[in-house]
């Protein structure tokens, strides 16, 4: 194992890869609500960074010295290390909202509070409050005598402080959640000329708190924001009597339980009211305890309205036309000639759900199988998928019930399917079903033939739109044949495959991997063409890493595009001096994964669902699989080039996770490779 003087902390590195998002909220060359919106991401990261990451090293303080011992980690240092980043994070936060309030005001948006509203407007809203909002709120009173309520996970409360002018009584306390649930977070007010006034729901509220504690003898009231945020990983005992879709809904309902790991709180709010807060929910004053300002869960901000200015937002990035596919009576039979490749959001995701509408209909197929990790909430795959079983198609869909956060989605899919007929298996005992591959049997000339296609991301329309991810379609027997198994594999665990063309985890990818670096290596040591150019979204696993440490040292060039966490330590002289590192953030989220290896000259090209960490190595059903074809080759080979020059979002990583913008060159022009992309297929169109 790597020694830990040769990795950099993942919890810390993920912290600096949310700086990254933050870095995009402070750019000035970024629309101004496209900068708001990434005030939202990068508050929704957060919420699950510590509901899951932070949650996890609080579980491993139960069992500091066996967990330093068998990963060279403190948790108790590393979670001080979190706190003082959040801390200083959050200042920047607050910072860079401010700003941009300032800078909305230019464009004739104003936000407005309790305190700034006119005559007018206050009537309005105390209108909107009656009309809208009070129905739905909850107030609770704190009394000495009764037990402190349960707070939700993820969502926003007003403490309240209740006083009397006379001074005659002593001060009572309250809580209000927010109802963003239910009404909307933003409340925009009627146009007055030219201007626009918009308020956020909490301070309606507070405009309204007379009324909502009318009847209590009180006439003073102070309302200061705070969010709780729970452990959100799910507890799932061995009973195995319980059927794993039981467990998992039993989870879900117990996340709201979890222990608290961090509270945010308006910086402002009275400390006897904070106290009674912090005493009632049970955290510990000293940890995971952040000031900041007076408005939190910024998630919402993600859908922050741009009032029809279409200057304040990213320009339009329609999906550009692949004619070959527009002009094809059958997808299913140009699969049969050729191999082509999606590339979303640049193309569209229609073509995928032609494609499993094509085979719903066609009497010539006999079967689809179908991996589903997260899909829409609208899912036109699902309607395909059913309108397959409906045509009397059998319709086998995995579906992995223990995707974080999309859990329930998964399981109400899951009750949906197999109503309509269709084989719904619920993951693979043991492991998680990751990779993202679906699989049409088709009857021709009274023999099976098989068409499949195999994808970085999920079978997602929402996704496909923000996120870059890659779509393989092939009738190729190498491929399709493996997949078949994998299938197989999926329905009778008992059944071992092994896979000469597809790389799979956890069967033989780690062990692939290895060997493919080992001849990258042997390579340069002949002094043939070494080198690996991967483009992953995560890189922590410390064996693999190691094995790049070494493969470094043989002299093999080794440039990685690595989003999001990084333990690897780049350009450190005797050990990775031959390896580069950077990371883009834009304003789509970079998420296919590509892996090159130079293979003495002869380049070998995957495109994968799996990032280098342990869990998608060791603990998932992952697939890398070869891209054959020269052309689709030629295209993974511009995407990571395009990735390489870019100068403008790229950021290099290093040890001190610093964020630094990757230099342009003197006479180098600007390059934005998501930008430049979108124009080669423009290009490619014309």
């Amino acid at each position: 194992m790597a020694s830990k003087n040769k990795l950099v902390n993942r919890e810390l590195s993920w912290l600096a890869f949310n700086g990254r998002v933050l870095q995009e909220a402070q750019n000035p060359q970024v629309p101004l609500v496209e900068r708001i919106r990434f005030l939202g991401i990068f508050s929704n990261n957060l919420d699950e960074f510590f509901r899951v990451r932070v949650a996890t090293l609080r579980r491993l303080l139960l069992v500091e010295k066996g967990v330093k011992k068998a990963t060279g980690e403190n948790p108790h240092k590393i979670l001080e290390k979190i706190q003082k980043t959040s801390v200083r994070y959050q200042a920047l936060f607050d910072a860079t909202f401010a700003e941009l309030k300032e800078q909305l005001k230019q464009e004739r948006i104003h936000f407005l509070d309790e305190r700034t509203v006119t005559e007018e407007q206050e009537r309005y809203l105390r209108h909107y409050f009656e009309a809208n909002i009070a129905g739905y709120l909850s107030p609770i009173v704190l009394r000495p005598a009764t037990a402190f309520p349960a707070l939700v996970d993820q969502s926003i409360y007003l403490g309240v402080r209740l006083a009397d002018s006379t001074g005659q009584r002593r001060f009572g306390y309250a809580l209000v959640e927010v109802p963003t649930r239910h009404v909307p977070r933003f409340v925009v007010l009627p146009q007055t000329a030219d201007q626009h006034h918009i308020i956020l729901l909490e301070d309606v509220i507070r405009l309204n708190l007379h009324r909502v504690f009318g009847i209590l003898p009180y006439d003073r009231f102070e309302a200061y924001i705070f969010k709780i945020t729970r452990d959100a990983e799910l507890d799932m005992d061995n009973d195995i009597s319980e059927g794993l879709l039981r467990k998992i809904e039993k989870s879900i309902g117990n996340r709201q339980k979890g222990a608290p790991v961090r509270l945010v709180y308006d910086a402002d709010i009275a400390p006897d009211l904070l106290q009674r807060i912090t005493t009632g929910i049970g955290i510990d004053t000293g940890e995971n305890i952040i000031a900041g300002g007076r408005y939190h869960n910024f998630k919402d901000f993600i859908h922050f309205p741009d009032f029809g200015n279409p200057q304040l937002v990213n320009q339009p990035m329609p999906p550009v036309p692949k004619p070959e596919l527009d002009a094809a009576p059958s997808l299913i039979e140009l699969m049969s000639q050729r191999d082509f490749m999606l590339h979303y959001p640049f193309h569209s995701f229609a073509y995928f759900v032609r494609y499993l509408q094509e085979a719903a209909i066609d009497p010539k197929v006999r079967a689809i199988y179908i991996t589903l990790y997260r899909v829409s909430a609208d899912s036109k795959v699902v309607n395909a998928l059913t309108t397959a079983a409906q045509n009397g198609k059998q319709v086998t869909v995995v579906v992995e019930l223990q995707a974080r956060f999309d859990e329930q989605a998964n399981i109400n899919w899951s009750k949906q399917m197999q109503a309509a007929g269709i084989n719904v298996i619920s993951g693979v005992p043991g492991l998680k079903v990751h990779s993202k591959l679906a699989l049409v049997v088709r009857k021709e000339s009274g023999k099976e033939r098989l068409y499949a296609t195999v994808g970085t991301g999920n079978f997602h329309e929402g996704n496909a739109r923000l996120y870059t991810d890659l779509c393989l379609f092939t009738s190729n027997i190498k491929i399709t044949s493996e997949i078949q198994k994998l299938f197989s594999f999926m329905q009778f665990n008992y059944k071992a495959f092994a896979f000469r063309h597809l790389i799979v985890s956890p069967f033989s990818m780690r062990r692939k991997l290895y060997r493919l670096i080992a001849n990258e290596i042997d390579n340069a040591r002949a002094k043939r063409p070494a080198y690996i150019r991967c483009k992953l979204n995560h890189l922590i696993d410390p064996e693999l890493i190691e094995k790049l440490y070494e493969a470094s040292q043989a002299g093999v060039r080794i440039d990685l595009v690595v989003r999001g966490t990084c333990a690897l330590v780049p350009g450190v002289k005797g050990l990775s001096e031959n390896i580069a590192v950077r990371s883009i953030v834009d304003r789509l989220l970079e998420h296919s994964r590509i892996y090159i290896f130079a293979n003495g000259g002869d380049d070998l090209y995957y495109i994968a669902s799996a990032d280098w960490m342990t869990r998608n190595l060791d603990r998932r059903v992952e697939v890398a699989c070869p891209i054959f074809d020269r052309s689709l080759q030629c295209e993974l080979r511009t995407i990571f080039d395009y990735a390489m020059r870019d100068n403008l979002k790229a950021r290099e990583i290093n040890e001190h996770q610093d964020n630094n913008f990757c230099q342009r060159l003197k006479k180098q022009s600007d390059f934005r490779s998501q930008y430049e992309l979108y124009r080669h297929y423009q290009q490619k169109h014309d």
